[in-house]
């Protein structure tokens, strides 16, 4: 950017901030005053509302620090000349002039009684209102104020019970995909480090990790994107509230925020993108000394000696990026790992993992926390129990639980519309157009039933759903081959059918095997173990050999992914990817030489690179 365009964008943040900053205060409560304490009039109005006992916030724009510019934007905003401005309920009531008019009738004591606005018949406050901002939500809505609808987005985050909470977004920005994503690469840089010396670096032997400095630096970085969604749903023109909504009529919503002020909203069509929240194992302790994604990526202090519980992919992405950053990490594991995952691919990541520093405690089960001592991050005795009884027990400085996540649609009052949900998941079934067996309410991302639980998934479902509803699109979202990596510190990359589903839905006889291990080159000068990066492709024989499967354990096994997940939706065959020309010298390049199948036996052992 030049002086003049950096200078305009400067400016148009600095506008939209201050927008943000009037309609925050705006609907944060019933009546609102923006007033100056030097000011006459408004004295007046203050003084007649205390005699009417009316409760309201006064912002005092002589007071605050940026008075002036936010009294410029407050102009632009009510094109009222003086002050005070007057708001109840988020409407804009007047001046002075109109204050003491209406009260002189009753009339403003009557704009506060009525607090359930009523619609007109056949007529609604929005198109669409959206209960969740998350990626998904946001994504349907902005897609649907293109089309010119009248758009709400409802987003409020109920703390953890350690008390944690975070900004608009949902759980891919503020507590999963980006800080996973990023405390993963902090800890893939202490393997660079160690690297670096055989590269001809010379390297500190005394290198200490900040887990401070790593997550102030994540969070500011998550700051930004909270805002650039907010800036984003104003330059789109969706109405944003930060309040928790609940159906309350067939077509009307509650919304309250953190503060309990109430609002009521009517719209023609719904969309639930709630998304889910963590799993506890309801013991003694739980609730009260764990923590869990909600909390960790923002955690103030260093975990330590940390306990994860769970085989999911969330407990072993942390479990992997903990161990990654020097901690001393255990997993404790009650079946299997990666359920839902091909199960050989599942096994290599613990096997990994298990080389290169952390624990499994197979077969176990916490059945108390209790807190030894407090701090940060203090002590706590796990007491775990096996299937057979026997019983265990340890001490560790933190217990993140990373055994699942719940569906948040108990709460939001779904019974009243009566749209129909599975009582033992919480999930909300739905039909190929993402609809509820109630017409006018959708659903979308982690609360549906038999669905995905990826945020592009939820992106790709939310936009194709408002191309659906309001413009000329019969496009519907595709659930089939949808690649997804999990980050654990070799990474695993994946698309279509596993092994296990392969077999179940063809016959072993219908399938091919192609394998192979494979060294990278940039592992080669620093000695780091060969026969650990690993490739397969799943294929149909009776259908062309067309790859039903792809896998992968390999370092940037999502960038190798992604491409490969094109070719998959395209019907890719074996025959195609033998007359692939392979990029020399880079991992994905393993998947144009595949000749070994597991059927033949052959070894796949690398001698070289």
């Amino acid at each position: 950017m030049d002086g003049k365009e950096e200078s305009e964008w400067g400016r148009d943040k600095k506008k939209t901030g201050l927008k943000i900053e009037i309609e925050e205060y705006i609907s944060s409560r019933d009546v609102v005053i923006f007033s100056k304490t030097t000011c006459g009039n408004c004295t007046k109005v203050k003084d007649l509302f205390d005699e009417l006992n009316i409760q309201y916030l006064a912002v005092e724009i002589n007071k605050m620090d940026n008075g002036q510019e936010l009294e410029e934007e407050l102009y632009e905003y009510t094109m009222e000349m003086a002050l005070p401005n007057v708001f109840v309920k988020d409407k804009l009531i007047g001046d002075y002039t109109e204050v003491i008019q209406l009260s002189k009738g009753g009339l403003f004591q009557k704009l506060l009684e009525d607090k359930e606005d009523k619609p007109k018949e056949n007529t609604y406050d929005y198109d669409l209102i959206v209960i969740g901002g998350g990626s998904g939500g946001l994504a349907a809505s902005k897609e649907a104020a293109k089309y010119g609808k009248k758009v709400l987005v409802l987003d409020y985050v109920a703390p953890s019970p350690l008390g944690t909470t975070w900004g608009l977004g949902g759980t891919c920005v503020n507590v999963g995909c980006i800080p996973k994503k990023l405390m993963h690469q902090a800890a893939l840089l202490r393997q660079a480090l160690k690297d670096s010396c055989k590269y001809g670096w010379k390297i500190e032997d005394n290198v200490q990790h900040n887990w401070e400095a790593m997550s102030e630096s994540i969070q500011n970085y998550i700051g930004s994107l909270n805002w650039n969604y907010r800036v984003s749903l104003i330059e789109n023109k969706v109405k944003y509230e930060n309040g928790f909504g609940e159906f309350v009529g067939p077509h009307q919503i509650k919304s309250t925020n953190s503060k309990g002020k109430v609002k009521f909203f009517t719209a023609e069509k719904f969309l639930i993108a709630t998304g889910e929240r963590p799993r506890y194992l309801g013991i003694p302790g739980d609730k009260e000394y764990c923590i869990t994604s909600d909390d960790l990526f923002s955690l103030p202090y260093c975990p330590e000696k940390t306990l994860v519980v769970g085989a999911s992919y969330v407990a072993l992405e942390c479990a992997g990026f903990l161990a990654g950053l020097g901690l001393n990490v255990t997993v404790m594991v009650r079946s299997i790992l990666l359920r839902g995952f091909d199960q050989q691919m599942a096994n290599k990541i613990g096997e990994h993992m298990e080389e290169h520093g952390v624990k499994f405690i197979k077969h176990f089960v916490p059945i108390k926390i209790e807190q030894m001592e407090a701090g940060t991050p203090g002590r706590l005795k796990v007491t775990s129990q096996s299937a057979d009884g026997a019983e265990m027990i340890e001490e560790y400085n933190t217990v993140l639980l990373a055994i699942g996540r719940d569906a948040c649609t108990r709460n939001i009052g779904l019974d009243i519309p009566g749209v129909r949900i599975n009582e033992k998941t919480g999930k909300i079934p739905v039909n190929d157009e993402e609809q509820t067996n109630v017409p006018y309410v959708y659903a979308i991302g982690d609360v549906l039933e038999d669905k995905l639980e990826l945020t592009p998934v939820a992106i790709q479902a939310g936009r194709l759903l408002a191309r659906r509803l309001y413009g000329d699109s019969t496009l519907k979202c595709d659930y089939i081959n949808v690649p997804t990596t999990v980050f654990t510190p070799l990474e695993y990359g994946a698309c279509g059918l596993s092994e296990e589903n392969a077999i179940s839905r063809y016959g072993e006889e219908n399938i091919e095997v192609y394998h192979s291990y494979f060294w990278p080159l940039e592992w080669t000068v620093p000695s780091r173990e060969n026969n650990k990066c690993y490739a397969k492709v799943i294929c149909h024989l009776k259908d062309n050999e067309r790859v039903v499967g792809f896998h992968v354990l390999a370092p940037n096994a999502g960038e190798i992914t992604q491409g490969f997940a094109a070719a998959i939706k395209c019907g890719l065959t074996k025959e195609q990817l033998d007359c692939t020309i392979g990029i020399h010298p880079v991992c994905a390049e393993i998947f144009t030489t595949l000749s070994v199948t597991k059927r033949s036996g052959g070894s796949i052992v690398q001698a070289g690179c």
